[in-house]
C-alpha cells in the first residue's frame, strides 16, 4: 500500500502587509526593524501631528528622563550628543525625529489618523481610523505605548477654576507663570522634576500632596563638548557608557525590586540619608517621610526637589483637598489656597494599552472582552484569539525594572520570529494558546508576591484587582525567556 503524498510545503511570502500604531519610540523602532529584515510594506498609524509619544506629549519644565541617556536609546543608534546624564525631554524628542528621519520611516507615518477598530476577518485585520480611512493588512503591531492616556482627579468643582487650568502632559504655554500663585496636584515624578525648575520664577508655589515619595539624590551633571567629542570619536567608549548604565540598573536596582534584600536596604538607606541630611526642618521633614518602603511606587530620582521643597515661595499642602473653586484650592481645614494657574501633575492610565481602540478577535469576541477581569498577554506581547495581533509593552512588561527601550527592543526581535513563520510559509497565523497564556499569567501571579510593588502602598503600577502590571523575575530571566518562542504555546494556523 502506497502512503499518500505530502502536502506540498506553501511558499514563502514577500506580499505581507502591516500595520504599526503609534509613533513614539516603540512605533519607530518597530517600523526599523521591519525594514531591516526586507518587510516595507507597512504603515505607521499615529493619531498625532507628530511623531514621538509621551516626549511629544509632555512638555513641561523641568521635564527629563529618570533613565541615563547612554541607555535611553537605540541600542544601534547610541547618541554621543547628550547634554546631560539624564537629558531634557526636548533632547529626547529631537533624538526620535532625528533617528525616524535617518531611517526613512518618518515617510511611512500617516499622522492625524487614530485606529478606531481593528477586526480579524478572514485570516486578515480590517483597519478602519476616527476619518473613515480603512486599511486590510496581515499583522498589527500595537506601539500604542502605557502613559499616554491622562488621569484628571475627580475633585469637586475642577471646572469652576478662573485660571488657567492643565494636565501636566498638555502643558499650557501661554499661561503665564513669572510672578504668579501656582498651584500642583499630585506629588510623582513630574511634579518632582516641575518643582524645583519654576520655584525661582513663580511668587508662589504651592504643592498638594496626598502621598510622600521616597526620592533617591541621583545628581544630573552635564557632559563638557570634550566628552560629547571623546564619544563621537571612539563609538567603542559609548558602548562601553551603554554597557556600564546598563548593568548598574540591572545588578541595583532591578534586583531589588523583585526581592534583592541587600539592594533594596542600600536603596532605602540612601532614600531615607537624602531626607535626614538635606530637608532641615523637622516639620517638614517629616511631612515628606513616606510611610511605605521605597520603590514600592516608582522611585523618583532627583536632587533638586529637596531643596526647591524649601524655598520660602514654596510650601508643601498635606491637608486633603476639599473642593476646587474659581480663585483656588480649598483644603479641608477650610483654608483657601489663592491660586492664579493650577497644574494637574495627576498622571495616567497605565493599563490603557490599545484603548479606546476596538480591537476584535476571532469569533467576534473582542479584546475588551478578553481582558474584563484583568489585562493578561501571554509573556506581554500578544492575546489568546487574535492571530497576527502583538502588543510592544503590553501587560506585565518590566517597565518598573529597566530602559523600556531596551524592553521594546527584546519584545520586537521576538515579535518578529514568528512573523517569519507566517513568512516563511509555515502557516497563515500565530497567536498564543489560551492554557500557555493562564499559566504564564498564574506564574507571574504567584512571583509578584515577592516583590516591592505588593508591600503596601498605592501606585499606578497596580491594575482594578491590585495587582501589579510589571515583571516580578530579573533581568535576566527576561532576555533568556524572549531568546526564541516557546512554538508548542502557540497554534499556528
Amino acid at each position: 500500500m502506497s502512503s499518500a503524498p505530502a502536502a506540498a510545503p506553501k511558499a514563502a511570502r514577500s506580499d505581507l502587509r502591516f500595520a504599526v500604531i503609534g509613533a513614539g519610540m516603540s512605533g519607530i523602532l518597530t517600523a526599523i526593524e521591519l525594514k531591516k529584515r526586507g518587510l516595507g510594506n507597512f504603515t505607521i498609524y499615529e493619531k498625532a501631528d507628530r511623531l514621538g509619544g509621551t516626549w511629544r506629549d509632555n512638555t513641561y519644565p523641568g521635564l527629563s528622563c529618570d533613565v541615563p541617556s547612554h541607555v535611553y536609546a537605540y541600542s544601534f543608534e547610541l547618541n554621543p550628543e547628550w547634554s546631560h546624564r539624564f537629558s531634557p525631554g526636548a533632547e529626547i524628542q529631537n533624538y526620535f525625529e532625528g533617528v525616524a528621519r535617518k531611517y526613512g520611516v518618518d515617510r511611512d507615518i500617516r499622522f492625524n489618523s487614530e485606529i478606531v477598530r481593528a477586526e480579524y476577518q478572514g485570516g486578515r485585520w480590517q483597519l478602519e481610523t476616527r476619518d473613515g480611512h480603512r486599511d486590510t493588512v496581515d499583522f498589527v503591531i500595537a506601539a500604542t505605548g502605557v502613559l499616554h492616556k491622562p488621569v484628571h482627579p475627580a475633585i469637586e468643582g475642577l471646572d469652576s477654576f478662573a485660571g488657567p487650568c492643565f494636565h501636566s502632559a498638555r502643558w499650557d504655554h501661554s499661561a503665564t507663570l513669572d510672578g504668579q500663585r501656582v498651584g500642583i496636584i499630585g506629588t510623582g515624578s513630574t511634579a518632582i522634576q516641575i518643582v524645583p525648575a519654576i520655584a525661582d520664577r513663580v511668587a508662589k508655589l504651592s504643592l498638594f500632596q496626598r502621598t510622600a515619595q521616597w526620592v533617591l539624590p541621583l545628581p544630573n551633571p552635564a557632559y563638557s563638548e570634550g566628552e560629547k567629542a571623546m564619544y563621537r570619536d571612539k563609538p567603542e567608549l559609548l558602548q562601553q557608557s551603554y554597557v556600564h548604565w546598563t548593568r548598574r540598573f540591572v545588578d541595583t536596582f532591578a534586583r531589588a525590586v523583585v526581592g534583592d534584600q541587600d539592594e533594596m536596604a542600600k536603596i532605602e538607606q540612601a532614600c531615607r540619608d537624602n531626607l535626614e541630611q538635606n530637608v532641615h526642618d523637622p516639620d517638614l521633614r517629616e511631612r515628606l517621610r513616606p510611610n511605605y518602603r521605597a520603590a514600592c511606587k516608582r522611585l523618583i530620582m532627583s536632587d533638586t526637589f529637596y531643596p526647591a521643597m524649601q524655598k520660602p515661595n514654596v510650601d508643601l499642602v498635606t491637608e486633603s483637598i476639599e473642593r476646587i473653586e474659581p480663585a483656588g484650592v480649598r483644603t479641608r481645614d477650610g483654608r483657601l489656597h489663592a491660586l492664579d494657574v493650577l497644574v494637574l501633575a495627576t498622571g495616567f492610565d497605565g493599563h490603557n494599552f490599545v484603548r479606546p481602540m476596538q480591537v476584535v478577535g476571532e469569533g467576534g469576541r473582542e479584546l475588551d472582552q478578553a481582558w474584563a477581569q484583568a489585562n493578561e498577554a501571554y509573556r506581554s506581547v500578544a492575546v489568546p484569539g487574535f492571530p497576527n495581533f502583538f502588543m510592544l509593552v503590553g501587560p506585565n512588561s518590566p517597565i518598573g525594572n529597566f530602559s523600556v527601550i531596551m524592553i521594546s527592543e527584546i519584545q520586537i526581535a521576538y515579535i518578529l520570529q514568528l512573523v517569519d513563520l507566517v513568512r516563511s510559509g509555515k502557516c497563515d497565523a500565530v497567536a498564543p494558546k489560551a492554557a500557555a497564556t493562564a499559566r504564564f499569567n498564574a506564574d507571574l501571579r504567584a512571583a509578584m508576591q515577592g516583590t516591592v510593588w505588593v508591600s503596601g502602598c498605592r501606585s499606578w503600577y497596580l491594575d482594578k484587582n491590585g495587582n501589579p502590571a510589571l515583571w516580578p523575575w530579573s533581568f535576566e530571566r527576561f532576555r533568556q525567556e524572549m531568546q526564541a518562542p516557546d512554538l508548542s504555546e502557540f497554534e499556528l494556523t
